[in-house]
């Protein structure tokens, strides 16, 4: 299947430009004729700096709010906490563009054939263009080798390529010429304010071919050339760099030419994006533009090659968003464009940042996971301040966002005080560990931080009136609920999340001591904690899972975080099969949340997308998969909050979800297929990762499993495999030589054992 996301026209604004990116330096590419323009980002422009925001009163204020909560004077209790317990000053700094570089080129005539395109199997985006009977091409990539943005300029006649080449920004920046050839764009963010960011620069290094350069001021003129290379560096003095020193370095040390730059980055960046190629069917759209097909999707055509894409472009985004040695995605990814976005392009902890990452392991982008790790590393001493300072605690604890600078008090009023950021963030380096069984990355990295954010939670879990352990102060992220007086509150105690989230790391931290083989003793007394927990519980009233500790209304039952189903997904708490109660409990919140206008928001689609698909209802999933993408899309494929603002969760949810319809893995069941929409007939994936460490390629035809081929990549295992229930494993070889399967008392589960590094052959027929 193709790759490509092509259009027949330039881009009209940022939402319909084309991103591109190596992690730390990030561009947007409009594609516009006469005069490109492409927008740029370096990772590190943050406005602000390190500060201590802990806010001693909160402390004190703390058992009178816990007892305020637990007598049902949830008003008072917010109004106390608001006044006491908030971080000083509680907000963040945001993240800010690094400018702009414009290209003004001198066609004179009609343009004509013209094609804008991002190849996602190359990191590639490629204009092409004729003028005056002359063909024009822009090839442009973020080399992650090479740190450096590359251009590409050419024409297929000899000595017709001129172009006046430009750098801007819009505040707080100046650039000039330096030597005939360079162009250097300095500044500080917020440099005529009270808090100042970081210094940062740009240099951008022009040659030529059959040609020549001038310069004049802030511009550098490209004349009657034939090709042209443009390479930009870019850096900050986030770390105690010197940003000068940085570009310098980095434009001295380049490969001499061209070629050398893209065979150096297609090597890199086809490492990572050919590890999974999924293939759902073709359809007559994929001769269509993108904005084109997007639009039949919208007026309900189906297109199975749409969705394969948009997997792909899932995977494409975090590749360009977040690479070992970077910041981890902001809610942006890496691209901004706005001085004050909104929320600040900040890292929001109650569901966005971890939404970007739900499709690192599992389609095989490991490594692209490794810079939140080291970013929640950092976010340790600050944590703990915050937790000794607000409330007497051991541990470390962040709220609902943060930013570069270690910012981890309460933010943006009382719903801030929101006790479960570290400690979601923590499954997910469980999650690393179970996908990738490595296991000094889980002793060195892993343990250290789930201890350490479950040492708060010990501290902070208190008894409530009925005598379970709980947390309070509590939230259900972002909703509220109705008391029986008729008043309306987010604050409270012991919300179903918090026991989720709680009971989870709780969980992880027994079974990573005994994977480690270490820390019995705090392994015990996260067991004592997690038997007195206070239990999930089902409406008696309305059969759905409470979100609260007690069943209040809802005063807006479509709202779009579905927090209290946080143990169907991302966790595995709940499942069809182990508590089906609980199950049933949670598709009627489910449906009551649609019914009621939820997932208008795409990263709340690709959520609800995600408990579909553990239900394992394809038809379902694939509803609400065509609603991601024909009403929370651009044409560009970005994910669109309202109102009508970019948000990469939900593409990173998206691919996410298509993943786990396709393949699902807890403990040692491998689900083959548990959610395949009848759309999607006939089609083939490979590489998918499942936890234990395998790697999974999977075939069908006409709905029907044919084929799967596992890899076990790390040591000798009894694996069970549970396939829809129309198949039959027929067969299973190894080397061209069959294995013994055996069946197990469930009719659609097989247990095979698979020795280390062999991939097994597994056929299916008819049942």
């Amino acid at each position: 299947m193709s790759h490509k996301i092509w259009y027949r026209q330039a881009a009209s604004e940022w939402l319909e430009a084309l991103p591109i990116g190596n992690g730390r330096l990030g561009a947007m590419v409009f594609g516009s004729v006469p005069s490109e323009r492409i927008q740029l980002n370096e990772e590190t422009i943050w406005g602000g700096g390190y500060q201590d925001t802990t806010n001693p009163d909160a402390l004190e204020a703390l058992p009178e709010v816990r007892r305020l909560l637990f007598e049902g004077k949830n008003r008072e209790a917010t109004e106390l906490a608001s006044r006491r317990m908030m971080g000083n000053p509680s907000s963040v700094q945001s993240y800010q563009p690094l400018g702009n570089l414009d290209i003004a080129f001198s066609h004179s005539a009609p343009v004509t054939n013209y094609r804008r395109e991002l190849d996602l199997s190359a990191g590639v985006i490629r204009v092409s263009y004729r003028s005056g009977g002359i063909g024009f091409t822009r090839e442009v990539f973020v080399s992650a080798p090479d740190q450096l943005l590359v251009i590409r300029l050419t024409c297929s006649r000899p000595g017709h390529l001129n172009a006046q080449v430009r750098l801007t920004r819009e505040q707080d920046a100046e650039c000039g010429a330096f030597g005939h050839d360079t162009l250097i764009l300095k500044g500080q963010v917020g440099r005529d304010t009270d808090s100042p960011g970081v210094k940062f620069e740009a240099r951008l290094n022009v040659e030529a071919e059959e040609g020549w350069i001038r310069a004049d001021n802030d511009t550098l003129t490209v004349v009657c050339a034939t090709e042209a290379t443009l390479f930009l560096a870019a850096g900050t003095d986030c770390y105690g760099e010197n940003p000068s020193q940085l570009c310098e370095k980095t434009l001295r040390e380049r490969p001499h030419t061209y070629k050398a730059h893209l065979r150096r980055h297609l090597k890199e960046y086809q490492g990572l994006f050919e590890r999974v190629s999924l293939d759902l069917g073709a359809s007559e759209n994929e001769a269509l533009p993108m904005d084109e097909r997007l639009e039949n999707v919208k007026q309900g055509a189906d297109d199975p090659g749409l969705f394969a894409l948009y997997f792909q472009y899932g995977r494409y985004l975090l590749m360009s968003a977040s690479r070992p040695g970077t910041l981890p995605a902001n809610l942006q990814g890496v691209w901004n464009h706005l001085y004050s976005p909104p929320w600040n392009s900040d890292y929001h902890t109650n569901i966005n940042l971890q939404m970007n990452y739900w499709h690192a392991e599992s389609t095989n982008l490991s490594e692209c996971h490794l810079p939140l790790f080291a970013y929640m590393n950092s976010l340790v001493e600050s944590g703990a301040r915050t937790a000794e300072v607000h409330y007497g605690a051991q541990g470390w604890v962040v709220h609902h966002l943060s930013d570069i600078w270690g910012f981890t008090t309460p933010a943006d009023g009382v719903w801030g005080i929101w006790l479960m950021g570290a400690a979601w963030l923590c499954s997910h380096v469980w999650e690393h560990y179970l996908f990738t069984q490595d296991r000094t990355f889980l002793r060195e990295w892993g343990y250290p931080l789930m201890r350490s954010a479950a040492l708060f939670l010990l501290d902070m879990l208190v008894y409530d009136p009925k005598g379970r352990l709980v947390t309070n102060p509590s939230h259900s992220p972002e909703n509220r609920f109705r008391l029986p007086d008729g008043t309306e509150s987010m604050f409270t105690y012991g919300a179903t999340m918090d026991l989720q989230i709680a009971s989870e790391l709780l969980t992880n931290c027994i079974n990573a001591s005994q994977r480690i083989g270490a820390d019995e003793n705090f392994a015990f007394h996260c067991q004592a904690a997690l038997q007195k927990l206070a239990p999930l519980q089902v409406s008696p009233k309305t059969g759905r899972l409470q979100e609260w500790i007690e069943d209040y209304e809802e005063p807006e039952p479509g709202h779009r975080h579905i927090s209290h189903l946080y143990a169907l997904y991302p966790g595995n708490q709940i499942s069809l099969r182990a508590t089906p109660e609980l199950a049933l409990a949670c598709r009627k919140s489910l449906e009551h949340r649609l019914a009621h206008g939820g997932g208008h928001t795409g990263w709340s689609r690709a959520w609800i997308t995600h408990f579909w698909a553990r239900l394992e209802e394809g038809e379902l999933v694939y509803e609400n998969l065509k609603e991601l993408l024909a009403n929370s899309t651009a044409n560009n494929l970005f994910d669109l909050h309202p109102p009508g603002v970019f948000q990469i969760d939900g593409n990173c949810g998206g691919a996410s979800a298509i993943a786990e319809a396709l393949l699902q893995s807890h403990e040692q069941t491998l689900t083959l297929l548990p959610a395949l929409p009848r759309v999607w007939a006939t089609g083939e994936v490979k590489g998918l990762r499942a936890r234990g460490g395998y790697t999974a390629g999977i075939k069908w035809r006409e709905g029907r499993l044919t084929e799967a081929r596992i890899h076990n990549d790390f040591r000798k295992a009894t694996v069970f495999v549970r396939v829809p229930n129309s198949a039959k494993l027929e067969s299973v070889r190894l080397a061209g030589r069959d294995v013994v399967f055996y069946a197990t008392p469930e009719p659609d589960v097989y247990q095979v054992l698979m020795s280390r590094s062999n991939e097994y052959v597994l056929r299916f027929g008819a049942r």
